[in-house]
């Protein structure tokens, strides 16, 4: 291949073994071993600022376009509901002029999530998806039996050279996002990226300087801010609903999947490490934490890890992730000072709970335990959006590109969570000590 060269599996597990640290997700280029994963509005409550983002894609689920399998292609429909069931319109076909009316994409890796983000880009509203690159060929043919229309290729640089291509999706290994990214940005094109957006800091900021230089979007994959759960969060913690939040804690654990190439940290971590910080408006301070390696002790890659993420107002947040554990748990928790609320992801229904109670001090005793009462209340849990997040997470991209608008998970909290993931690491090495976040 000229030009620009896809780094395969082999190489990228040695670079990670030289960084001395793990990476985040991405779907693998060349075998392409490995997998990953990664919405809300904010608003000014009291001192702290969140960016307002709303590009109206949590909407009723009739609004989106949906992709059906027919025969070995999926086609785009547009979907009507009789009595809470989908019913299905004559499909538009996919053509070179449905191409020019809407925002052409590139996707780069086609091996375990990058399959996914090739769905959701192929599905996305305002999208046209024209090309996907790896260098696995049995990818590429999957890719196109699949998707009617998308052209593949093995050559990076040939995606670079269409001029249809406004915005390309980077899902390979961590350890190849800087280079890639950098090369789409310096060819005028827009770019997603899959978290972590790197995996130092440096390398990040030198993609957000890049980007801001030039006017383009630069967009992380933080695939739980477009949650539909996390987005009612999100605007009720801004609206003072919840009253001060004080604290939050995650877990994020199941029985695999083990990788050889990352850590539990660095592949789990980012997930709620983004979540608190577009919760809580801002970035954490310090970090300690602890991991252990139980499965893999020769090369001292931590199963699970514990983290303590304190903010400088006092409020913290607690992390728990793992692939060694006997459930699967995908659970956040909110403690405000008027109410409360539990986000459960693996609940078939009744994903957010919000908890109508608290402790109330109460005025005109000699000691606090005195005056200190317990105050019960209701159980909510409100209806939520079926959208799916990553198609979500696309729609707001493409959106971004089309309209010239911010996005929710920019470069800058890409490189916010980076930092936090790095400091995390120090504290790890150094048996928990607490390290500030650089």
């Amino acid at each position: 291949m000229g030009g620009i060269k896809l780094v395969g599996p082999m190489s990228a597990a040695q670079q990670l073994r030289n960084n001395g640290h793990g990476a985040g997700n991405g779907a693998g280029v060349g075998n392409g071993a490995g997998v990953g994963n990664g919405a809300g509005n904010g608003a000014r409550v009291g001192n702290r600022a969140c960016a307002v983002v709303d590009d109206g894609r949590e909407t009723a689920r009739g609004d989106h376009a949906r992709s059906i399998v027919v025969g070995p292609v999926f086609l785009k429909t547009s979907p009507t509901f009789s009595n809470g069931h989908p019913t299905i319109r004559t499909p538009d076909a996919v053509t070179s002029r449905a191409f020019m009316s809407k925002v052409g994409i590139a996707v780069v890796g086609a091996s375990g999530w990058g399959q996914n983000v090739i769905r959701a880009f192929y599905m996305a509203r305002g999208s046209a998806l024209r090309w996907v690159c790896d260098l696995n060929e049995a990818l590429l043919a999957g890719v196109e039996n699949r998707f009617a229309g998308v052209r593949v290729t093995r050559t990076f640089d040939q995606v670079l050279a269409d001029p249809e291509v406004r915005a390309v999706a980077v899902a390979v290994d961590a350890p190849n996002h800087h280079r890639l990214a950098k090369a789409v940005l310096e060819s005028g094109k827009h770019v997603f990226v899959e978290k972590p957006l790197t995996l130092t800091a440096s390398d990040g900021e030198e993609l957000c300087a890049l980007a801001e230089s030039r006017g383009l979007t630069l967009m992380v994959g933080h695939l739980l801010l477009y949650h539909p759960a996390v987005v009612r969060v999100k605007a009720m913690m801004d609206a003072g609903e919840l009253g001060d939040a004080l604290y939050l804690y995650a877990q994020r654990v199941n029985l695999g999947i083990v990788r050889d190439s990352e850590n539990a940290w660095w592949s789990l971590a980012p997930h709620d490490v983004a979540l608190a910080i577009h919760l809580f408006g801002c970035s954490p301070v310090s970090v300690s934490a602890t991991g252990a390696t139980y499965l893999q002790r020769d090369r001292e890659i931590e199963d699970v890890a514990f983290a303590a993420l304190r903010f400088a107002d006092g409020r913290m947040a607690h992390l728990h992730v793992s692939w060694l554990d006997p459930h699967k748990r995908r659970s956040l928790t909110v403690v405000g000072t008027r109410k409360m609320l539990t986000f459960d992801d693996t609940a078939p229904d009744e994903k957010l709970k919000i908890y109508d109670r608290g402790i109330v001090p109460g005025p005109g005793y000699t000691t606090y335990a005195q005056g200190v009462s317990v105050r019960g209340g209701d159980v909510l849990s409100p209806v939520l959006s079926h959208v799916e997040p990553l198609l979500a997470e696309c729609e707001h991209f493409i959106s971004a590109v089309a309209n010239g608008g911010t996005v929710r998970s920019d470069g800058r909290q890409g490189v916010a969570v980076v930092r936090v993931l790095a400091a995390g690491m120090r504290s790890m090495r150094a048996r928990g000590a607490q390290m500030d976040v650089e």
